[in-house]
């Protein structure tokens, strides 16, 4: 990451984008706007950038098909804008790999707090990939350095978010980890009522590691606790 964390903010409505840059600018990021998908992923094209904030609601391709196509080529953390309770353009968004949402109209100052929780993350995961080793959880193995896993000799392709909660777990392998400790330790921030953004990670996590060989899960839901490993042997 360079000295200033870069931002590509890609949202038509160019009133917003000029007070959500004035605000970032002065507060320490480098932002550069587009006001449709295909400029914003013209804009990735030409100078790398530390996270994407992608408004759903846009002209042309939208942005669910922008986070689409961003995902073909992309691990960069995406933060999504969508419509105050449209919870199908989060859920889709989620499962097409964006790390988190925020609802519109979005004060600026939010805006900067789920941009820094989402870099914090990420700088929190670049520290312990220099100071832990891989892990191994039965045939998942982990590579917190290269923020690489692989199930059953396969590579696993993981969004950034996806892989941050699959390392906790993985940490955790056998112990029952709650709903709160991923969204705080994973998501970087407290889990709010009617979040359902940890469920969407984990039930795209489950989709892309397949079943035990008994039928079950390798991630187990403990009812009215949370989230469990279960080791699969090598």
């Amino acid at each position: 990451m360079r000295d200033l964390p870069h931002v590509l903010l890609i949202d038509d409505d160019i009133e917003l984008c000029t007070l959500h840059q004035e605000v970032l600018e002065g507060e320490g990021f480098e932002v550069t706007l587009a006001y449709d998908g295909e400029s914003g992923i013209e804009a990735m094209d030409a100078s790398p950038v530390d996270i994407v904030v992608l408004d759903v609601m846009m002209p042309g391709i939208g942005g669910v098909e922008t986070l689409r196509r961003i995902r073909q080529s992309s691990d960069v953390p995406v933060l999504m804008l969508t419509a105050r309770g449209d919870d199908i353009d989060r859920i889709v968004g989620l499962e097409l790999g964006a790390d988190d949402y925020v609802t519109k109209p979005c004060p600026p100052r939010e805006l900067v707090a789920r941009l820094r929780a989402i870099l914090r993350r990420m700088t929190a995961g670049r520290r312990r990939q220099d100071a832990h080793a891989s892990l191994q959880a039965g045939a998942l193995h982990v590579e917190p350095r290269a923020r690489t896993a692989h199930w059953r000799g396969a590579a696993l392709d993981l969004t950034s978010t996806e892989f941050n909660i699959l390392e906790q777990l993985v940490r955790d392998a056998g112990r029952v980890v709650s709903k709160e400790e991923l969204s705080e330790r994973a998501l970087g921030r407290k889990l709010t009522r009617y979040d359902r953004s940890i469920d969407v990670h984990l039930s795209h996590l489950r989709s892309k590691l397949g079943d035990l060989e008994d039928g079950r899960s390798p991630i187990q839901t403990v009812r009215g606790l949370g989230y469990q490993l279960v080791a699969e042997p090598e």
